[in-house]
């Protein structure tokens, strides 16, 4: 009978390359991972002109590993801050932007360049037709028929447009989009 010897235990030891501190060791870059993290926090909630600022004043420190994930975050705060300065020379043009974030679905931003439109010149037409379009793809219908009632109000060529507009198929069975459109067969 062969006779079995009880495994040793052994203990695993951490890896720590030759010359590097450990992040318990090191106070001032758990500052500086405390500091990265409020950064990102900050983006999440939005504010990117603090965040920014944060993470600028962790790259003239000595970031070591983080400048990569610091750089990527500094860029994507100024992406977002230079998204919020967008200067459009005419309602038109601010219009074909919002059509085009409608068109890749992002409806939220979408919606905000169209009010902004409305609040400057209430009286666009399809600027309310735009959010029409808008509330039928997100299956708003009450929202939707009432914008398509006021683009249709002032320009009454909105009405042939709409008939024809595919991003309204949401809303063809509805009776209350096809009073609006047929209003001469009623």
């Amino acid at each position: 009978m062969k006779q079995t010897q009880p495994k040793k235990k052994t203990t695993v030891m951490p890896r720590i390359l030759a010359g590097k501190t450990t992040v318990s060791s090191d106070p001032a870059r758990k500052q500086r991972i405390q500091q990265y993290e409020m950064a990102v926090r900050l983006m999440r909630e939005g504010k990117y002109e603090k965040a920014k600022a944060s993470l600028q004043a962790l790259l003239t420190s000595d970031v070591g590993e983080m400048v990569d994930r610091v750089r990527v975050h500094l860029t994507a705060c100024q992406r977002q801050l230079e998204k919020n300065n967008i200067t459009f020379h005419s309602p038109e043009e601010q219009y074909d932007y919002a059509i085009s974030l409608l068109n890749t679905g992002n409806y939220e931003d979408a919606r905000e360049q169209l009010q902004m439109i409305l609040k400057e010149h209430p009286a666009a037409d399809y600027a309310h037709y735009g959010l029409a379009v808008m509330y039928s793809l997100t299956g708003r219908a009450e929202d939707c028929l009432e914008q398509l009632s006021r683009a249709i109000e002032l320009n009454s060529q909105n009405r042939i447009q709409a008939r024809l507009d595919s991003d309204f198929q949401e809303m063809f069975d509805d009776p209350r989009f096809t009073e609006l459109l047929y209003p001469e067969i009623l």
